[in-house]
């Protein structure tokens, strides 16, 4: 029982990663991404990639912070000055062209067959140790990403993104260029997901396409949702209720035993979107939401 809520903690932290850099796009610049998880694969595979080849997993973690964040000074450039409609449709027809390409490009990925074997840190600890070490892994990395959100936040800069979000015109009239404030931001958030995706593939130990569709983004999308865009310590509160909603639906299949697997994944979707309606119904602004309307 206690190695499963290490397993979900393990998770719940991954997510919250994952959050932040969604929070740091949307919740305080205003930028519509649906392709979030494309930026967590990029992350997922090149450190995996990386460690396979025999790299540390220091190097390994490096690289797809790097590496979403290099992509995304492109996409940003081409999408960043669409009006909000248009940059969630480029966002996530980009996360759909990643895993296109690692699903096609099986010498490199494993395509559908996956990239099994995926070393993970702290092996010599024993499986025990090991799963403790990484939840302090996990731990200390989301420490680190929201005390730089948080001092972005609070920073000259932060000021200017959250000016983005609620007033671009005023900025611009100040003189002030809105586009690199954009771009600056959505390399830092796309960082941020590499590095969920880095730990998650060391974690699973296996990677396939199925792992990084389009419905990834939505959950994440779901937890800033629930806790409260623009507020850190809300969307990282809203990354646990969304592992534990997801966790907590799978035991909802003893309350319908005569229900195929297939149908089962219909229902968990149902009641995991029914709760999204209720908070939204209830809480619009999260619970911690920041009072700004938008």
């Amino acid at each position: 029982m206690l190695s499963y809520l290490v397993a979900i903690a393990i998770i719940g932290g991954i997510y919250s990663l994952l959050t932040l850099g969604l929070n740091l796009h949307y919740g305080f610049t205003g930028l519509i991404n649906f392709g979030h998880v494309g930026f967590f694969a990029l992350g997922a595979y090149a450190s995996a990639l990386l460690t396979l080849a025999g790299l540390p997993f220091a190097a390994g973690f490096a690289a797809a912070m790097l590496i979403a964040a290099l992509v995304a000074l492109p996409l940003g450039l081409l999408a960043i000055r669409l009006r909000d409609d248009y940059l969630a449709i480029v966002t996530l027809g980009f996360s759909e062209i990643i895993r296109i390409v690692i699903t096609s490009e099986e010498w490199l990925t494993g395509g559908v067959q996956g990239l099994p074997g995926i070393p993970r840190p702290f092996g010599g600890l024993g499986v025990g140790g090991a799963e403790y070490a990484y939840l302090g892994l996990v731990v200390a990395l989301n420490g680190l990403a929201f005390l730089l959100v948080h001092r972005l936040a609070a920073s000259p800069f932060g000021r200017l993104i959250k000016a983005v979000r609620d007033n671009e015109v005023a900025l611009v009239s100040l003189g002030k260029d809105p586009v690199g404030v954009k771009i600056r931001v959505f390399m830092i958030g796309a960082g941020l997901a590499g590095l969920a995706g880095a730990l998650y593939a060391h974690y699973i130990t296996y990677l396939s396409p199925e792992q990084v569709i389009p419905l990834v983004t939505f959950y994440v999308w779901m937890a800033m949702i629930i806790g409260g865009t623009g507020r850190n310590a809300g969307v990282v509160l809203g990354a646990g209720i969304l592992v534990l909603i997801l966790e907590g639906s799978r035991f909802v299949r003893d309350l319908f035993p005569g229900v195929l697997d297939t149908e089962m994944a219909s229902i968990r979707l149902a009641i995991i979107g029914l709760c999204l309606v209720l908070f939204v119904l209830f809480r619009p602004r999260g619970l911690i939401g920041d009072g700004v309307e938008r």
